[in-house]
């Protein structure tokens, strides 16, 4: 009997979820993530069902020396919730959820999805921030900074966390918030999991709907020289209730729209606006009046509605490569390349969102947290998309000369949005200081990088 044999089967005596080995009929659906260009296969999948089954799986992880991958939604673009020959601490299970209406708080744990999060917090009319596809892990999204429709209003997912608790590398279970392990806390906001698996989160929740004033507003690709600048101007003096997103996509073939206009490439710009369904039509109509849309999807809606308008754009299975980057502010140069690129789109399923940040996010003291640059006003994200591998090159190819495209004008990137880009993009999402601090927390926390399938932040 192999060494590694019978140490899976010591800890088989030792955790109470499942555990599941290449061959088994299981093993193919489980070791799936959502991006489907990543094919890996784990030597063993173990799915948690409680601190004391992560414990054990940890320590049969460092008695075998295979390597650990942390899967909470499976969301990662690189794939970092899997991997090959090594363990996968299949956090799914998790799925505990308490909302205190009276404290306007919810605990939720690491296999969450958003979705469940907010239907348990929407039946108070209460809401997080949070990102913006339902079937996303709430831990990964949160451990990276968290953009989404509230971001602008209430901030970041990290600018509403209250604690967390979380395993380190040698097993120990700590509690880490502004009171406790300060350190920890500064760096799990923004440095994702590298210095522990966080099994529980705690967030302030805000009063949000249940129904607000969002959707889609669409008009001709063409039309994106005009629409952009206009919209540049129109959003310097809109208030913080208003979080909005500029995607140059082809229109999908979705239920709520008309068949013949399946496939037309268009400028779409999404709005969410957190407040008065009456002040949200005030804000938004200058954009609707200034040229006519080709549809026009912005109405009042529930909220949970709102979370979910990407879902069916971004299904799990698809092929999906993406470049990311932050710009200071939509120049005119950046207006130039943001439409040349929208009209360089040549699949039915490559897209890129421009989120405008600023509002509540920048207000908060840029030290405050491990996220990166808090003054950047937009955020990129070049994302290639295809049903299988066919074509997938190809678009791949467009993101890349996106990103390059606009590397002159970069001031960033959110780490969230990294693939695998190597050690200096990492840094360049934290800036030298905040870099310099992880590092001192990594060889506090896991000083042997078992943490290391993630954007990494190497001890040495």
């Amino acid at each position: 009997m192999s060494t590694i044999t019978s140490e899976i089967q010591a800890l088989g005596d030792d955790f109470r979820g499942e555990l599941v080995h290449p061959g088994e009929p299981s093993y193919d659906e489980l070791r799936s993530v959502w991006n489907g260009s990543i094919d890996r296969r784990p030597a063993l999948i173990a799915r948690c069902t409680g601190v004391a089954d992560i414990r054990s799986a940890l320590t049969y992880a460092r008695r075998t020396g295979l390597p650990v991958a942390v899967r909470g939604g499976g969301h990662s673009f690189p794939g970092h919730s899997t991997c090959d020959g090594g363990v996968v601490l299949d956090l799914s299970p998790l799925k505990g959820i308490r909302v205190d209406p009276v404290r306007r708080t919810a605990r939720a744990q690491a296999g969450v999805l958003l979705g469940e999060l907010d239907r348990e917090t929407q039946a108070f009319g209460l809401a997080t921030p949070s990102g913006i596809v339902t079937h996303t892990g709430v831990a990964g999204l949160t451990l990276g900074g968290g953009i989404g429709w509230l971001m602008r209003k209430y901030g970041l997912t990290i600018d509403n966390l209250l604690s967390v608790d979380l395993v380190t590398a040698e097993g120990e279970l700590l509690t880490a918030s502004e009171d406790v392990n300060a350190d920890l806390f500064w760096g799990i906001r923004g440095g994702g999991g590298n210095f522990g698996i966080v099994t529980e989160f705690e967030f302030q929740l805000h009063p949000v709907g249940p129904i607000v004033y969002a959707g889609p507003i669409m008009w001709p690709m063409e039309e994106s020289p005009r629409i952009l600048r206009f919209y540049r101007d129109w959003i310097t003096g809109v208030p913080d209730e208003l979080t909005t997103a500029v995607i140059h996509r082809w229109i999908p073939a979705l239920p709520a729209i008309p068949p013949e206009l399946h496939g037309r490439p268009v400028v779409v710009v999404l709005a969410c606006y957190a407040g008065s369904i009456e002040d949200g039509e005030r804000v938004v109509a200058p954009l609707k009046a200034f040229a006519p849309p080709l549809l026009d999807l912005c109405a009042p809606k529930p909220f949970v509605d709102v979370q979910a308008m990407f879902d069916l754009s971004y299904p799990h299975g698809r092929w999906y490569y993406m470049r990311a980057c932050d710009v200071a502010e939509l120049t005119d140069e950046v207006v130039d390349i943001a439409v040349e690129r929208g009209l360089a789109i040549s699949g039915p399923l490559t897209s890129y969102p421009i989120y405008h940040l600023g509002g509540a996010i920048s207000r908060v003291q840029a030290d405050a947290t491990a996220f990166g640059d808090r003054s950047n006003g937009h955020t990129f994200n070049f994302v290639a998309a295809t049903p299988g591998p066919e074509g997938f090159e190809e678009q791949r190819q467009w993101a890349r000369d996106s990103w390059r495209a606009m590397e002159p004008h970069q001031s960033g990137v959110y780490v969230n949005f990294l693939t695998d880009e190597g050690t200096d993009r990492i840094r360049s999402a934290y800036g030298a200081t905040a870099y310099d601090r992880l590092k001192d927390l990594k060889r506090k926390y896991d000083p042997n990088n078992l943490f290391h399938l993630n954007q990494n932040i190497p001890p040495q």
